[in-house]
């Protein structure tokens, strides 16, 4: 690995959520190993004069689908997985070039896929992987209609999701899913939209089986994140010990005084939201399925009104499928009317780290943080809008301390 030394950088504190101005920034075999306001000794491969313009750790989404290559499910679990695998690195690259250098998978990539990444075989963000998420009979991963007794399709292969019903079966499910690496575990806690035979207001799981589950990934040090809309759903998982909850468009008061008391997480995913609502139909899904997100639409805004109200701490999430993809940044948009630029910056950044259990490894800019950095053309902490322009501002892309992006 080479030695990079960035100069003359305005560095984004994203934790405090000021600028540091001038700073040398340097990055050793893929770690920052200095961040300092005058010159320090070393070798260095490589000097980037980054002449003023603005240095920030590498953004994440904390809830992607990278192997959701279509909207339809029913048909993503037909398909071959290596046809799934091939698509799904133009999706990967795409994130990447977006200034995503770690994403978090909600269900569907593997370790497969995640080490393709990590070995350079793919070009994308780092993946964090809940491997297969778990779903009850008749839950938000069981895609099977209500007329199906059978489904001809691979629930271990390119699927989202597993289907397993008891606390035998859930805990065996997560230690399965625990053993092929996921580093997380994904819980279907209620009704969804793109499922066919389940209601959004439904709770899944029963507390035994909640608790199995998260009893499982906490022995493993992992974190547990899960698919919940209502107040009724939300407000049984919390307590529970799960740290984030995905979605939360139908959350109550109680939900954030519950969010507050266990340090726990939200994470609102307006975006996906407004692009089935324009484009789902067009994109693939069933149109009765896509009818279903009209019941959690209006509502997500007014959640995040509610969340950002009581001071909850939230994450960025996009819960895109297919090529609508395309329209990750726009949940900085999306939110930016209600959040502060700065929480929503940390939202992308150090708030991840935090909620995963990995403090300081990556979203700031610090020693010891991964080498994952972007360079803008103009302060974001000025206007969010220059993170969603990255043909105009991203000037560099950094992962791991190689460059995938460089116009400086």
């Amino acid at each position: 690995m080479t030695t990079t030394r960035f100069i003359n950088a305005n560095v984004i504190d994203t934790r405090n959520g000021k600028v540091l101005a001038n700073q040398q920034v340097r990055i050793q075999d893929g770690r920052i190993v200095d961040v300092s306001d005058s010159p320090r000794e070393g070798s260095d491969d490589h000097v980037i004069d980054i002449q003023g313009h603005f240095l920030m750790p590498g953004l994440v989404d904390s809830h992607v689908h990278v192997t959701a290559i279509t909207p339809n499910f029913a048909l993503l679990e037909t398909l071959s997985p290596f046809y799934v695998g091939a698509k799904s690195s133009e999706l990967l690259e795409a994130m990447l070039m977006r200034g995503f250098t770690t994403v978090r998978d909600a269900g569907g990539a593997d370790y497969g896929l995640a080490k393709a990444v990590d070995e350079g075989a793919l070009v994308g963000p780092r993946i964090m992987y809940a491997g297969n998420a778990l779903s009850q009979t008749g839950g938000h991963a069981d895609m099977r209609g209500p007329g199906q007794q059978t489904f001809e399709g691979c629930f271990c292969c390119a699927g989202l999701g597993r289907v397993c019903d008891g606390v035998s079966e859930v805990r065996r499910a997560a230690r399965d899913e625990i053993r092929k690496g996921a580093t997380q575990i994904k819980i279907m806690a209620s009704g969804g939209v793109s499922s066919p035979t389940d209601r959004i207001d439904s709770t899944q799981f029963s507390l035994e089986e909640i608790d199995a589950i998260v009893e499982e990934a906490t022995a493993a040090n992992i974190h547990t994140m899960a698919h919940a809309y209502t107040a009724r759903a939300i407000n049984r998982l919390i307590p529970r010990g799960v740290k984030t909850i995905e979605h939360g468009n139908l959350m109550d008061e109680e939900s954030c005084r519950l969010f507050l008391e266990y340090d726990a997480y939200l994470t609102p995913t307006l975006c996906t939201y407004d692009a089935l609502a324009k484009e789902g139909v067009e994109a693939g899904m069933a149109e009765h399925l896509q009818r279903k997100v009209y019941d959690v639409l209006d509502a997500g805004g007014k959640a995040l009104e509610m969340a950002q109200q009581y001071g909850v701490k939230m994450l960025y999430g996009s819960d895109l499928l297919g090529r609508m993809q395309r329209h990750q940044l726009n949940e900085f948009h999306l939110r930016k009317d209600v959040v502060p630029t700065d929480e929503l910056i940390r939202a992308a950044t150090s708030h991840a780290a935090d909620a995963y259990g990995h403090t300081g490894d990556f979203g700031e800019i610090i020693p010891g943080a991964r080498g994952d950095v972007i360079v803008l053309k103009d302060n974001p902490l000025d206007d969010i809008n220059v993170l969603t322009q990255p043909d105009e501002q991203l000037m560099l892309i950094m992962k791991g301390g190689v460059a995938y992006k460089n116009v400086l």
